[in-house]
């Protein structure tokens, strides 16, 4: 990728005066491989936003969340991250297995800083980095194409309080997802989930929209 932008970006950088600083921008601070810094910041993220896009052009974006260091960095244009157990549908996965190209941004909320990403990527089933994230279910391994960082002015503080306690950890237990619970669902979901549904008792809607208002969905 010679450039970021193209023809419409060009019009609006004309229009509001910013062609000269997009052009510096593009040249002197969008890079095509992570230095060290970068790779220091990824690897000390346990969030990040994923956008994808179908094959009719429709964006999606999606928080992905794990532990610290969910992204895996392999080399200075390779990174890679695992998928979890998540809702079925593998909308943002179908859209890489479709067509591939991603964007990633990384936030740090309590000293603001971002990091966006630009790449192709592809869903590896069979991968040997899936035995290092426990209960992984695959591996999406991203060719970096570019990578730079951007003003945090407007990033709001906020602080961790916990992590969530659906990240999986090694020889324990990952609860099951309070909506797997809904009583509507279980036609629907895996023999396994029902089975720990049955132990763990069924949910109506009131009941588990009291979970999420009380921030235990």
């Amino acid at each position: 990728m010679d450039s970021l932008y193209d023809g419409a970006h060009r019009a609006l950088q004309e229009d509001f005066g910013t062609t000269r600083l997009a052009d510096f921008l593009d040249k002197h601070h969008v890079h095509h491989a992570l230095d060290e810094q970068d790779r220091a910041f990824i690897a000390s993220r346990d969030m990040f936003f994923l956008s994808t896009v179908d094959a009719g052009g429709n964006p999606t974006v999606s928080y992905k969340g794990g532990p610290t260091g969910v992204v895996r960095v392999l080399s200075e244009t390779t990174i890679a991250f695992p998928g979890y157990d998540g809702n079925g549908m593998f909308l943002s996965m179908g859209n890489i297995a479709g067509q591939g190209k991603i964007g990633m941004l990384f936030i740090d909320f309590e000293t603001p800083h971002r990091l966006r990403l630009q790449g192709t990527a592809r869903v590896v089933k069979d991968d040997p980095l899936v035995a290092s994230f426990p209960e992984a279910q695959y591996i999406v391994r991203v060719e970096v194409e570019s990578v730079w960082v951007n003003c945090p002015r407007y990033i709001h503080r906020y602080q961790k309080v916990e992590e969530s306690r659906y990240v999986p950890k090694a020889g324990q237990e990952t609860p099951l997802a309070q909506w797997k619970r809904l009583d509507f669902v279980q036609p629907v979901i895996a023999d396994e989930d029902r089975a720990r549904v049955a132990k763990e008792g069924e949910l109506d809607l009131g009941a588990y929209g009291e979970l999420v208002a009380h921030g235990q969905g």
